[in-house]
């Protein structure tokens, strides 16, 4: 149960970090600073994502609390053909992808320190960390147009 503790610990500073670093992201006072619906959505099922994902990894480790890291962890990934087949989509996509798009859009649309987000997903869920990065790519896009308007 340390090593949940000490993720759960890591998440919220990567989270808290990745408020910080986009701070401009979240002050008021700016035109279409609101929550939109879609960003209110993305926020919504953020939550979602980090809740199921925490309730399975305790239920994980109570289960295997001898054997519970991270290398049995990505094997019992692979018990069936099934699960081998979700966890190996899941991987290329959280491993590769994301931090390929999240650093390459990141920089076009300004967003700061995007690659926390991809360093979150290893603490959080990926659901939890993408859901956070599309609400602050849609501040972005809504402040970068308040900006040129």
């Amino acid at each position: 149960m340390l090593s949940l503790l000490l993720h759960a610990i890591a998440g919220v500073i990567t989270t808290g970090i990745s408020f910080w670093l986009n701070r401009p992201l979240y002050t008021s006072g700016w035109k279409g600073s609101r929550i939109s619906p879609l960003e209110f959505a993305y926020y919504i099922l953020s939550v979602v994502s980090v809740c199921i994902g925490w309730y399975f990894n305790i239920a994980y480790v109570k289960a295997y609390p001898a054997e519970a890291s991270w290398a049995h962890y990505i094997k019992m990934l692979f018990t069936n053909e099934a699960a081998a087949s979700g966890s190996q989509d899941y991987i290329i996509a959280n491993v590769f992808l994301f931090p390929m798009w999240i650093v390459s859009d990141g920089r076009r649309r300004g967003l700061r320190g995007s690659i926390v987000f991809f360093i979150m997903s290893l603490f959080t869920s990926f659901g939890f960390s993408m859901g956070l990065y599309l609400a602050a790519q849609e501040r972005t896009v809504r402040l970068n147009a308040a900006r040129n308007s």
